[in-house]
Formats: structure tokens, sequence, C-alpha cells
């Protein structure tokens, strides 16, 4: 187990996640949380919780996503969101104007 996580291998494993969370893990702004910047810390509790069935979400889709990830892989998925700014990313939109 690699201490903080490969955020090079998260970005590979965290594909799976683009479908919800989106390419930039901005999520949808309504069931779909953002998870770009989340501390990995926490991100790696969150993937447990799911993992275990303590933590549920509307879909069950999260439930199977992470109960086929390793210890590592949940790692290296929350350092590569961890890499994502969040609030850079939002600056960034509103910038671009609506529809980008």
């Amino acid at each position: 187990v690699q201490a903080g996580g490969d955020a090079a291998n998260g970005e590979a494993l965290a594909a799976d996640s683009a479908m919800c969370h989106g390419d930039d893990g901005m999520g949808d702004g309504g069931d779909t949380p953002a998870i770009a910047g989340m501390d990995p810390a926490a991100h790696v509790s969150a993937l447990k919780g799911y993992a275990s069935g303590e933590k549920e979400d509307a879909s069950g889709m999260m439930a199977d996503y992470a109960a086929a990830l390793s210890e590592q892989d949940m790692m290296d998925v929350a350092a590569y969101y961890a890499t994502l700014n969040y609030h850079q990313r939002i600056t960034q939109a509103a910038a671009a104007g609506p529809g980008r």
C-alpha cells in the first residue's frame, strides 16, 4: 500500500467515476456530488463506507464501484481527485459563460 496514493493510477481508475461525477469531478449539481479537491482521507473513508454498506447513495452504484477497489486503489483515486481544484474549475466555468 503506497502512502498517499498514486494520482496517475488514480486517474486511470477514475474513468469509471466520470460517467456520474464528470471528467472534472464536479458532479451534476444534483444527487451526484463534486469530488474534485476532496480531502483524500475523507474520500477514502467514504469509499470504504460504500464498500462496507455503512454508507449508501441514491443509485446504489457506489457500493459496487467501491467494493471492486482495493485499499490502494481507493487511495489512488482519492489522490487523483485531490489534484482537481473544485473552486478553480467553478471559476473557469463561470468565466467561460453558459453552456461551456
